[in-house]
Order: structure tokens, then sequence, then C-alpha cells
């Protein structure tokens, strides 16, 4: 299937799997300001900049361009680095705001460097190479400020702190990670104890880089968030440490789980976190209830699973050059179902496509059964987180390259 480009919201939000025609209350409610069939009715593109209730002294609001979006003069294309999987189903972006990505960029590994000291200088080119600040910005363009943009990029760092270290590339081990992640995940949700025993707890937070990047970081997040907003974010905190032990344990015995059980695990194991915080980050709360609901969990856990496999697919031939099998999406489906690793992987961009459909379908339908202002206003961070997320994996060739299967 090729890619969607600039569609209209008929693509991107659609009120069932097979007829892809939404009603002109939809359309109203989540798109732009032209009515519905326009491409800037698409979820990816903010259809005004956001109110900015404060403006703040290093980096304000954006500057209109040139040719607002407003005005009748076309705006001029922008070259985007990278090229898109062929075939993968996503919605292009606007490149994210490049003052900002700079400030973002610049206060990102202040904190990670001077404040937390979340990894040692060695790794200072990888961590520029990740290139947090495009990423977030691109993610959540509705952020009022850079302040609010800063609690999902230091989120998003401790969160890489911990896989790498813990899990993965730079030391990490499936042998005894049961017992890491329970003392990092004390730094997200703490410790209630006696007297004699806290401190050592309290102490225990500073003992390696990524429980300090975790501690900080939900510190700054607890500060701007409700109390419900940071039990959500606990949650799915727990739900990610769940699928890096599920995702250990098969490393641990050399086992292959089945397509299924891989994409089970991999709902765990995901950027769920991520879009979760979106109105957090935009400065608003959509009320627990309206959260809990089992619609907006199937609307969530679509989106996780969907950008998790888009990383799947970016991060193939990387993974390829790790030691021993890297399990993601295109090597489970080769070995499990007996195929080449092109059709593996080929089959793997047909499972993402359909998780994206089953995404925009689930949240048109909700959106139309449930019209609150900050429902849609959920649904629709969500829907450009999971574009953004695409938008940087596809851009970032400093991490990602794409195998040649076309």
């Amino acid at each position: 299937m090729p890619d969607a480009g600039p569609s209209p919201l008929q693509s991107s939000l659609s009120a069932a799997a097979e007829v892809r025609q939404p009603s002109p209350d939809l359309g109203r409610i989540l798109g732009g300001p032209n009515g519905l069939g326009t491409a800037s009715l698409h979820l990816g593109r903010r259809a005004e900049p956001p109110a900015v209730p404060a403006p703040e002294v290093l980096v304000a609001a954006p500057k209109p361009p040139e040719h607002s979006e407003h005005s009748d003069a076309p705006e001029p294309e922008t070259p985007v680095e990278g090229k898109p999987i062929p075939g993968l189903y996503h919605h292009p972006v606007p490149p994210p705001d490049p003052v900002r990505v700079e400030e973002i960029g610049r206060r990102i590994k202040e904190w990670a460097v001077d404040e937390v000291q979340a990894f040692p200088p060695e790794w200072e080119d990888q961590f520029d190479g990740f290139s947090v600040g495009r990423y977030m910005v691109a993610c959540h363009p509705d952020a009022p400020t850079v302040d609010h943009l800063m609690i999902a990029t230091r989120l998003m760092v401790a969160e890489n702190a911990v896989d790498d270290c813990y899990c993965e590339d730079h030391g990490g081990s499936p042998v005894g990670l049961g017992s890491r992640l329970l003392l990092a995940h004390t730094a997200l949700d703490p410790v209630h104890t006696t007297k004699e025993y806290q401190p050592q707890w309290a102490e225990s937070l500073k003992s390696d880089g990524p429980r300090r990047a975790y501690h900080s970081a939900m510190e700054y997040f607890s500060r701007q968030a409700t109390d419900s907003q940071t039990d959500r974010f606990r949650h799915d905190m727990a739900r990610l440490h769940l699928g890096y032990l599920a995702e250990a344990a098969w490393a641990e015995t050399d086992h292959v789980p089945e397509v299924w059980e891989y994409l089970a695990m991999r709902q765990f194991n995901n950027f769920r976190p991520c879009p979760t915080i979106t109105d957090t980050v935009g400065g608003y709360e959509l009320p627990a209830d309206l959260h809990a609901q089992a619609a907006m969990q199937r609307v969530i856990a679509l989106a996780g699973n969907a950008t998790t496999i888009v990383n799947d697919l970016y991060s193939y031939t990387k993974e390829l050059k790790s030691p021993g099998l890297h399990l993601n999406l295109p090597v489970v489906i080769a070995e499990r179902e007996g195929v080449s690793d092109r059709d593996g992987y080929l089959k793997a961009v047909e499972v993402h496509n359909d998780l994206m459909h089953e995404f925009e379908t689930a949240a048109a339908a909700l959106a139309a059964a449930c019209p609150v202002p900050s429902l849609l206003r959920f649904l629709r961070g969500v829907a450009v987180w999971v574009d953004g997320n695409h938008y940087w994996h596809q851009t970032n060739t400093y991490r990602y390259s794409l195998p040649d299967f076309w």
C-alpha cells in the first residue's frame, strides 16, 4: 500500500474500516479551517498556531512565516531528509519549528549532562545523533511553551537511558533485568516505607544514570501534571517494563515467539507512554473517566502498536548489526512463517498498515460517539504524535537506513 501523502481527513480518521467517509461533524471538530475534503484537515497538520498562555523569555511562540497558512500564496517546499519506507502508510508532517528544536536540544543536553549525568562523555555523539529536540517538537506541535515540550523530552531521554543501559546497546543484559527495572521504577513510583529504610532507598536513586534521569524527569513531569495524569503515566511505564521483561525472558532462552506473541509483547514494550501524555504536554487534561473508557484505551493501544512497528521497520538494518538474534517483527515473521528476509519485512509493512487503519477507524468512531472537546483534542494530539514519530524515524539518517528490498 502506498503512503497516504498529505491526505484529507477521509483517510486519516475513518468512521468505518471499509468505507472511509467521516461525517461533516467529524471533519468540523477534528479538522482544519477549510471544510471536509481539503488537505488542511489532515490530523498531522496544525490548523492554526496554538494559543500561548504566557510568553517565554528565550523562545516565544513561533513567528508566522512570510507566507502564513492563511495567505493565498503557496508556502515553499522544505526538503525532508531520508526516504520513507516504500508502501508504508503514513502522513507527512510540516518540518518542526527550527527555533524550538534548537532550544530543546540545548536545554535537554544541559539537563542530561550537567543535571543528571544520564550518559558518559563518550556517548555524546550518539546523544546528539538521536535528535531528540526534532523528535519532540514534531510530535507535540501544540505544546504552548518550550517548558511543556521539555516535559516530554526529559521523559524520552530517561526512557532511552534505561533501555540502553539496562536492556540493550550499552551494557544491557536480560540477566537480572527484573531487579534493575523494579528499582528504576521506584524512581517513578516512590517507595513508602519506614523511617529507618527510607533514606537508603532515596540514596539509591542517585546510583546510576538511568535512575537519576527517571527521578528527575518524573519530578518535572509531576509539577506540571495533575495527580490523575501522573498516575496514568506510572501505569503506562509499568506496562513498558513488563514488555521489557517478556523480551528479556525470550532472549535468555533463545526463544523466537509466534508472530501473535511478539505483537502482544510489543503492545507493552512500545511507545505508549509517549502519546498518552499528549494532554499534559499540551497544557490541558483529558479527564480520567474519559481516558479510562475501553474505546479510548483501544485507540491509545493501537497508536502505540503502530508507532512501535515503525521503529521495528526503520531500525531493522541497525539491529541486524547487533550480536545474536535481535527480535523485531520482520525477523519473527521470517522465522515463524518460513519466508525470506525480504518477504518477512514486506509482511511487517502490511501489519503496520493494518494497525494504522485500525487506529484511525477506532479514533474516528470514538470522536463521533463522544464529541467532548478535551477528548477530541486528545485524539488529535495522539494522531499528530503518530505522524511525528514516523517523521523522526524517516529523517534520522544518523541512526537508521533502509534495507535493499525494493
